[in-house]
């Protein structure tokens, strides 16, 4: 039996349907966000939960001449559906095809690309001055959930819309949650407006009572005047109403033709910004993403697992808490990101002695450093491109004022499938270049506790970055102690080339070596530990006999770990060694498997052998080094 989806596509096809035929739509949505999902991996339960409003604003607003741009943007599945993208979405988060998020190249019905929280208003308000002051007409709609509208960003974007007064639509999903549950004094308010859905259909009921009455609407009016004093018992409008929005709602985000109803009216009469408040459930209709939207916010591709092995999430939560036990002053601090982090073992043990800040990394960063000059030691749990956000807080309220705060940063180097807005390609190149900042980055799970224990211990700021990913089975050691600082160890010995690798990139090295080894090419590899200090005592002492140097790192070159030992070499003289820089070029990473992603790059196995080999061109044949990397023969 054909689908109704399959004859969709693009939002004109919609206008046509019937609300029964919407309906149907709606469930073939959701079984196909759900088979899809389950396929590729992605952000399941956000998607779920908007597809109602989704089929609603694509029906009342015109894409792409309307803007419609979604905060985050993974919960713009439905949106890519019905958008022209349906032939293509079995590639969604796959290497060269649809990206989890919204991207500006992939289609013009994404005015804006997103990947992190909270940056919707203020594009959509900078598009509403564009628009203004192009003399042009089209609606702009900025969808944010409850729990990006809470961070500071949104607030300024709120506060900038109200002082202007343009028309802008502000779309408020809220379901009580962003990955976690919400947390905060606005998330209370409007968890009470959410437990008060029926004030709307009461209020509709009482219009048609009273207005049938003698005077009935002489009636209605006086009672408007009284609504001001009985939303302020229930609702936050007057939160909205100070910044300059009008606030309508709350409105049931699962009912079409409310939805419709609602949208039509605001696009054709409203004159200055507006905010629609929609309610809608995460995960919605599906039972076990309804009962559980954490785990299932985000799914992993079916098979992706790695048995028993933990990941470095997993070790670092597991190694805060042993710590938390033994340090009464650890605290720790992440922005919204408690599941992601691992942290409910803490949280359950320790509940005063994690806080989840929300959506607000700058905010979490100088929130610690407010608790490290009281003599206490925070850990700020966080995810590379998260922290992004916050990089002025790294260096004015902490490593300028030298506050023992450690940055334990997760989703460090090559991410994966959610693509370029996720990749932690940049962390070592912009915190190595902050004054008094430790920076580290462990070979396995077993060195991220050791290190983890360091940085708790140093007394001064350092940042501890590890990857996305299951550890690599290494045993972990029951006694935990102190790396000094700034030293590296040579995991194996040899004369014809020396691999300085860090992080995610020492196991390739060494598996390197020995292929390499194999064709007649000896390596020393080096676990670098430290991007900041450098081991400058053994990288000089190296490169005093060894006249190859390769550097490794899943970070773009450009002032990243091998640029800096490039600039030590350089300070120390040594003009006759041959360099190699391993990295990402510079260029944004795209979305693929973190195999396809490192080979890619050279910073697989095969890929480390392979440009080592090209500092031997007298050992190999000159067919050997094919220039896309994907074949080589040696000949000694």
């Amino acid at each position: 039996m054909p689908r109704l989806l399959d004859k969709i596509d693009g939002p004109a096809d919609l206008k046509v349907l019937s609300l029964a035929a919407l309906e149907e739509l709606a469930a073939e949505l959701r079984r196909e966000i759900i088979t899809t999902v389950n396929a590729t991996g992605g952000h399941l339960a956000s998607n779920l939960g908007v597809v109602e409003l989704t089929i609603a604003l694509h029906r009342v607003f015109n894409s792409p001449r309307d803007k419609i741009i979604w905060d985050v943007g993974h919960q713009s599945y439905v949106h890519k559906l019905l958008t022209g993208r349906r032939c293509e979405f079995d590639s969604l988060r796959q290497y060269g095809g649809l990206s989890g998020f919204t991207c500006r190249d992939e289609s013009e019905h994404d005015p804006f690309g997103a990947g992190h929280a909270s940056t919707s208003i203020s594009a959509a308000l900078g598009m509403v001055i564009a628009r203004d002051l192009s003399g042009d007409d089209y609606h702009v709609v900025a969808v944010i959930g409850d729990g990006a509208i809470m961070a500071g960003m949104s607030f300024e974007a709120l506060n900038q819309a109200g002082h202007f007064g343009s028309r802008l639509i502000v779309i408020l999903n809220d379901n009580g949650m962003s990955i976690s549950p919400t947390v905060g004094a606005l998330a209370k308010v409007l968890s009470r407006v959410r437990f008060n859905r029926n004030l709307r259909r009461v209020k509709k009921r009482g219009e048609k009572i009273i207005t049938a009455l003698p005077r009935g609407e002489n009636l209605w009016h006086l009672s408007q005047k009284l609504e001001d004093r009985f939303k302020e018992l229930f609702m936050p409008t007057p939160i909205w109403e100070e910044l300059g929005f009008t606030y309508i709602g709350p409105i049931d985000g699962h009912n079409i033709q409310d939805l419709e109803a609602v949208l039509t009216q605001v696009r054709d009469s409203a004159n200055k910004p507006t905010l629609v408040h929609v309610v809608t459930t995460k995960g919605k209709g599906y039972s076990p993403a309804e009962s559980d939207a954490v785990y299932f916010h985000g799914v992993s591709a079916k098979g992706g697992g790695n048995g028993e092995i933990p990941t470095y999430s997993e070790v670092f939560a597991q190694t805060m808490l042993r710590l938390a036990r033994e340090e009464p002053k650890l605290t720790v601090v992440t922005p919204a990101m408690p599941e992601g982090n691992c942290l409910s073992i803490v949280e359950a043990e320790f509940p005063d002695r994690v806080f989840d800040v929300g959506i607000c990394e700058q905010h979490a960063v100088t929130f610690a450093a407010g608790m490290a000059t009281q003599g206490f030691i925070p850990v700020v749990a966080i995810y590379s491109t998260f922290l992004q956000r916050a990089f002025d807080q790294v260096i004015h309220d902490v490593c300028l004022q030298n506050l023992p705060v450690v940055f334990a940063i997760d989703r460090g180097g090559i991410v994966g499938d959610d693509g370029k807005t996720h990749q932690g390609t940049l962390d070592i190149s912009y915190l190595t270049l902050i004054p008094d900042l430790i920076v580290a980055a462990p070979k396995d799970e077993n060195e991220l506790q050791h290190l983890l224990y360091t940085a708790v211990k140093a007394g001064r700021p350092m940042a501890v970055r590890y990857p996305r990913s299951p550890g690599l089975g290494v045993p972990l050691d029951t006694k935990l102690h102190e790396i000094p600082v700034g030293k590296g160890e040579v995991l194996r010995y040899g004369e014809d080339v020396a691999i300085l690798a860090l992080g995610a990139s020492v196991a390739p090295s060494l598996e390197a070596a020995g292929k390499l080894a194999a064709d007649g090419i000896e390596a020393t590899v080096v676990n670098a530990r430290f991007a900041k200090p450098l081991d400058a005592s053994l990288i000089n002492d190296l490169s005093g006999r060894i006249k190859r140097i390769v550097t490794a790192e899943e970070n773009v070159l450009t002032g990243g770990f091998g640029s800096s030992v490039n600039n030590l070499l350089q300070e120390s003289g040594r003009c006759d060694v041959q360099i190699k820089n391993i990295g990402i070029p510079d260029e944004f990473v795209e979305h693929g498997t973190q195999a396809i992603l490192r080979a890619r790059y050279g910073l697989d196995v095969e890929g480390i052998v392979r440009q080592v080999l090209e500092l031997f061109p007298d050992s190999v044949s000159d067919s050997s080094l094919n220039i896309n990397g994907k074949a080589r023969t040696t000949q000694r």
